[in-house]
């Protein structure tokens, strides 16, 4: 799975102009499943976001959870994480997972970060949605599952 990471002050997603999650303090979460990608990959991306330090302790070096800040997590389903650019101008997104697959991790995911004490907000899987963030540092993480050593 594929996840991009952005400490936030605040985020929110919309669909049709109504505000369906959103956060104060805390992480604003890409998600995308691949093929391939099982529930397995969806607990352990869940378990390293929750323990991510990318907050600022005492002294100002990152070092804290969200966790460990009480933060919460806008969780949003984007296929486009999937993008090949390896050639011509159009991106391909054959990588991505089918979309059923898509949506059951993807809703995996986020029950398993609400499950490690992080509470979450989330998008709507497949919905053309309008998302706005204020990244706090700027802070943003790229996450890759497929890139971590199998275990």
């Amino acid at each position: 799975m594929r996840a991009i990471v952005q400490r936030v002050t605040q985020a929110q997603v919309s669909v049709g102009g109504a505000v369906i999650g959103e956060v104060g303090p805390g992480l604003m979460i890409l998600v995308c499943a691949m093929q391939g990608d099982t529930e397995a990959e969806s607990k352990k991306l869940a378990a390293k976001i929750a323990k991510l330090r990318i907050f600022a302790d005492e002294a100002g070096k990152m070092n804290r959870s969200v966790l460990d800040v009480h933060g919460a997590a806008l969780v949003v389903s984007q296929f486009t994480l999937s993008a090949d650019t390896r050639s011509g101008n159009r991106p391909g997104f054959s990588s991505a997972a089918a979309p059923d697959t898509g949506r059951r991790l993807y809703e995996h995911f986020a029950a398993q970060l609400q499950a490690q004490g992080v509470p979450v907000g989330t998008g709507r899987f497949a919905a053309e949605m309008q998302v706005s963030l204020i990244n706090d540092g700027p802070v943003t993480i790229p996450l890759d599952t497929d890139t971590w050593a199998k275990s």
